[in-house]
């Protein structure tokens, strides 16, 4: 998912005109009706199909027993280019479920509220910096569990298009990409430079292994598999694009490959022998021009139809109108044009897994990926369901399945922090710091055996004993200290701050956070976080660093447990960790919390990371799912950055 420059500060939905057909699909009734619209597909003339009833009752994962022949295309006079399914004509209905963002206990849920609202197939990214944190150290455990994911929705009867990327976009760091690869400093992410492309090969041998048995042919529910994603907006090496296509071959990969690119610059992504797939937000006749000319003699697959779209941290909330969602999947059905709502259902970034924009700005994207889909954050039903679910239930033969219950929700006591530690009484239970002559950019931090830091915060002290104008380039947010009082704030724009006389040499502490790397754009390349190149004051260099690495993990926790907590008795200035219990039934449920008197920072329940919160919004709660709930008391912590709030509340309802 890309393309941001569609969107701005708010959706430009366009109101697609009405045409005669709409309501009556909607209410069930079939005419056969002529576009007055002029939906054309250029040269193909594309017109509205004779409208009829689908039934693909047969064609599902677990009653298509013949394996014989896949998802294939096909091109007839007279008619129509279509995709077949073992031989059977077939129109793609699909919602894309980003299993790493979904609590694992909640994708059964998630899928069968596909499945009921009509869909015939998942769509899903695989994050290779999540499948490996480290070189050569994979994890395909827990919430990252894809296999288990697929075969779960192969149960449920749904059929299944993977995006392994490498690169992904998606709104996370780096686009998917680990942040190790910037360890290499003349790495250019996205071509054929060695270096990437002897990663991609390590990364691909151990995914591609674990893929080839979930396809089709081999009677699994893996129907397609995109290559790449985007590459058109991207272009920069010819020969990248088909080195990806004969990655995924020579391992093994033997159903329909795709791409995916925004309408403008699908003939820059597209690659021989692939078959093109665009993505939209609404549905115009221009939008097919290029494809068209390049492949009109295939059926339309539009592989990202954007119902919403994400936010950013200072931003406003985005929204779709679930009318114009209806009526423009109402004209791909009638156009028989395959097509994949993203998101159907979009989740959360928890954790540090929250990517970036840049237009002159660095923009971080929000904790929630709510999305504006067609299913809450918290999986809850919305106006855009019910809206498909009644199209869906018109153009089906088949009766869809009852509707799943709906997700219980909560609203807790307030919780008043009891304790706190200063960042500062918190260093002794961090790994040993990295003493450097200069500044080290997060990434090539010497540690977790050598692979860098990929998230989180970096400390970094000298010794000072001079003031003056202090210079240094911060990724992304920097709060500079002397001693344990705040002088002042760096980022990307602000570089420089002026550090009073001092009578004695003190201790200059610079924290900076990695707010997410920008997803998408040439920008990627120059991701590296921390600080970036020296650090001087009136010119001259500082030297003798020592430098901390606030990663914030589980095992980081777990120390905490025997750190000396203070009594929280007044307002505290300067970054700190906050402690206190959740009281719930012995029924836990889905929850929100809502920091409104706090600033800035990140929550933990039972020690997993809930994401980051923030006065600027526009989100105001973040979302606490009941399976991450123990019965009785929980701990929660909060990371705050700037100043000690009161009390931290939950609520029912999501404030986005």
């Amino acid at each position: 998912m890309g393309t941001p420059r569609r969107f701005s500060r708010c959706l430009s939905w366009k109101r697609i005109l009405c045409i005669c057909f709409v309501p009556l699909i909607l209410s069930g009734f079939a005419p056969r009706v002529k576009d007055k619209v002029g939906l054309i597909y250029a040269n193909a003339q594309l017109q509205p199909a004779p409208y009829s009833m689908f039934n693909w009752s047969h064609l599902t994962p677990l009653t298509l027993k013949d394996r014989s022949v896949g998802l294939e295309t096909e091109s007839r006079v007279g008619s129509k280019p279509y995709f077949t399914l073992g031989g059977h004509k077939f129109l793609i209905f699909g919602g894309s479920i980003h299993y790493f963002r979904v609590p694992r206990e909640y994708w059964r849920d998630r899928l069968l509220k596909l499945k009921a609202c009509g869909f015939n197939t998942l769509t899903t990214y695989v994050p290779w910096n999540l499948h490996e944190p480290e070189r050569g150290k994979f994890d395909f455990s827990g919430n990252l569990d894809l296999e288990a994911f697929v075969l779960m929705a192969e149960e449920i009867g749904l059929w299944v298009i993977l995006r392994p990327g490498p690169y992904i976009c998606s709104e996370i760091d780096l686009g998917g990409l680990p942040s190790w690869l910037l360890q290499d400093p003349k790495m250019i992410l996205r071509t054929t430079y060695k270096g990437f492309v002897e990663a991609v090969d390590k990364y691909f041998d151990h995914l591609i292994s674990r893929v080839v048995p979930l396809q089709y042919h081999r009677g699994g529910p893996v129907i397609a598999v995109q290559v790449e994603n985007e590459y058109g907006s991207f272009a920069k090496d010819k020969d990248y694009m088909p080195y990806v296509q004969k990655a995924l071959l020579e391992r093994g990969i033997v159903e329909l490959l795709m791409t995916s690119d925004d309408t403008e610059n699908v003939l820059k992504g597209h690659i021989k022998g692939v078959l093109a797939t665009i993505n939209m937000n609404t549905f115009e006749k221009s939008a097919f021009k290029q494809l068209s000319l390049l492949q009109s003699n295939k059926p339309i697959m539009i592989m990202e139809f954007w119902v919403g779209w994400f936010d950013t941290w200072g931003g406003e909330h985005m929204v779709g109108n679930p009318e114009d969602v209806a009526e423009t999947v109402s004209k791909f059905i009638t156009s028989e044009i395959s097509f994949n709502v993203y998101m159907f259902h979009g989740g959360t970034n928890f954790g540090f897994m929250n990517g970036a924009t840049y237009f002159g700005i660095h923009r971080a994207v929000v904790t929630s990926y709510d999305y504006d889909a067609v299913l809450t954050e918290a999986g809850d039903y919305t106006e855009k369901y019910f809206k498909l679910r009644r199209l869906f239930r018109s153009v089906l033969a088949v009766p869809l399945p009852p509707l799943p219950k709906l997700t219980p929700k909560a609203e807790y006591p307030s919780v008043k922090p009891s304790l706190y530690l200063p960042l500062w009484d918190v260093l002794q239970y961090l790994n040993e710091p990295v003493i450097s002559n200069t500044p080290v950019n997060m990434e090539n931090l010497p540690i977790n055996s050598g692979n860098g830091q990929s998230y989180g915060f970096v400390l970094y002290e000298t010794s000072i004993c001079s003031g003056g104008s202090l210079h240094a380039n911060v990724q992304d947010t920097a709060q500079v200290f002397l001693n344990e009082i705040s002088i002042g704030l760096l980022d990307d724009h602000t570089k420089k701050l002026n550090i009073p006389k001092i009578k004695k040499c003190q201790l200059l502490r610079i924290l900076v956070e990695n707010q997410g790397r920008v997803n998408f754009s040439w920008k990627i390349q120059d991701q590296r976080k921390g600080l970036t190149g020296s650090v001087t004051i009136n010119n001259v260099p500082l030297k003798g660093f020592v430098i901390y690495s606030l990663e914030m993990t589980m095992s980081f926790f777990e120390r905490l447990r025997f750190a000396p907590w203070r009594p929280v008795t007044e307002s505290y200035l300067g970054p700190a960790f906050y402690l206190g219990t959740l009281k719930v039934d012995s029924s836990p449920k889905d929850t929100f919390l809502s920091l409104l008197t706090w600033n800035s920072g990140f929550a933990f329940i039972n020690g997993r990371n809930l994401g980051r919160y923030s006065i600027i919004g526009p989100q105001e709660t973040l979302y606490l799912p009941g399976a991450w709930l123990h019965p009785e008391d929980n701990e929660i912590i909060l990371f705050e950055k700037r100043k000690s709030g009161s009390y931290i509340q939950t609520t029912n309802e999501p404030m986005l």
